[in-house]
């Protein structure tokens, strides 16, 4: 029994519970206000962050084999940026000019597509594809819808960047960020630590562990399962003849980072291009079939649960929302940030539900 006249330990600490609840939430309120009003300008800050998340554990491995902290960020920064100039270079004036001639052929092709289905000779495929289904309205229709989309997908992209003063300072200011972020990396962490409550900070730092989890396995993992993805593409598709190879070899590689429709998109837009290239040649077509088949079974049964993983607690139902959402909202900023707030939100929410079932409200019984 509580004294009558001295406040009971329990109701103190639920007290002081909820104004640091009330404390945090107005923080969480005015940093999005800040982010909010700042968003035109954060693209190369929030690039150099993502930059520097990816590389701080090569940063640890180099300083732990008697590197300095400096010398590991500045050469890893120096090779980053060396390798992003030679494959701009190389690269870009080739797929520039691949998206270039396949915008200029995309109305042949869907020319070519109607011809096809349309084909008396094949009524098996007016079977296929339904009878109300009409090819002369309806790929003119997807392909306008198509265009329409992409339009718009890009204008918002654009304008979550517009205000930044030019490219030259994305160029220049993400690289400087990152290198700064990757040299203070534990420090910056050390002290934001050193915020958290003191009696709220092991399950503080528990959800931070199990939020860096999801993200690094995702975020890390997916990007290599994307670029060996886009290399394995690239070549193969340019391999087998098909035009604008590496164009859609790269891009079905970079959109696999959406779980299911990148892979499906890459695979959709690789068919139709081989069809109206190739047809009535079955082989090339089928070829290019394979090479997706292939790909598919590699990320499915060799690089996603080698490098990402199964248990990244991302759903990819989840996912998709969340880069559709932010892209659309925020534009690119929008979709760098996406995958690591989807983390997050889903790491909290899983951590307020076990809360809620262990609590009254869910058991019935009164709380001590």
């Amino acid at each position: 029994m509580t004294p009558r006249g001295q406040p009971n330990e329990t109701t103190g600490n639920g007290v002081a519970i909820q104004r640091q609840m009330k404390f945090w939430l107005a923080a969480l309120v005015v940093f999005i206000l800040i982010l909010w009003l700042l968003s035109e300008i954060l693209l190369p800050f929030i690039a150099g962050l993502a930059i520097a998340y990816l590389l701080t554990p090569l940063t640890d491995r180099l300083e732990r084999m008697g590197l300095h902290r400096l010398a590991a960020a500045l050469l890893i920064i120096t090779v980053v940026v060396l390798a992003f100039v030679v494959v701009i270079l190389l690269i870009a004036p080739i797929l520039a000019g691949q998206l270039t001639s396949f915008i200029a052929n995309i109305p042949g092709y869907v020319t070519k597509l109607q011809t096809l289905l349309s084909d008396q000779s094949m009524p098996w495929v007016q079977k296929l594809l339904g009878a109300g289904f009409s090819p002369d309205k309806s790929i003119s229709e997807l392909a306008t819808q198509g265009v329409g989309w992409l339009t718009t997908f890009l204008k918002s992209l654009w304008s979550g960047g517009r205000a930044l003063v030019s490219l030259f300072s994305l160029i220049v200011v993400t690289p400087v960020v990152a290198f700064y972020l990757i040299y203070d990396w534990h420090h910056m962490i050390a002290t934001v630590d050193g915020w958290v409550p003191v009696n709220q900070r092991k399950t503080v730092r528990q959800l931070a562990r199990e939020i860096d989890a999801a993200i690094a396995g995702f975020v890390r993992g997916q990007s290599a399962v994307c670029l060996i993805l886009g290399s394995f593409y690239a070549v193969a598709l340019t391999l087998s003849g098909l035009n604008f190879g590496l164009l859609i070899g790269l891009i079905s590689g970079l959109i696999t980072f959406i779980p299911y429709v990148g892979s499906m998109t890459g695979l959709i837009l690789a068919i139709g291009v081989a069809v109206a290239q190739f047809w009535p040649e079955y082989s090339s077509i089928l070829l290019v079939l394979g090479i997706f088949l292939v790909g598919q079974f590699l990320e499915g049964n060799v690089l996603a649960p080698k490098l990402v993983g199964e248990s990244v607690g991302l759903h990819p139902v989840w996912l998709i929302f969340a880069l559709l959402a932010f892209g659309y909202l925020f534009g690119f900023v929008g979709l760098l940030v996406a995958v690591p707030l989807a983390a997050t939100i889903g790491v909290l929410a899983r951590f307020a539900l076990r809360r809620y079932l262990e609590s009254s409200l869910y058991t019935g019984e009164p709380s001590n």
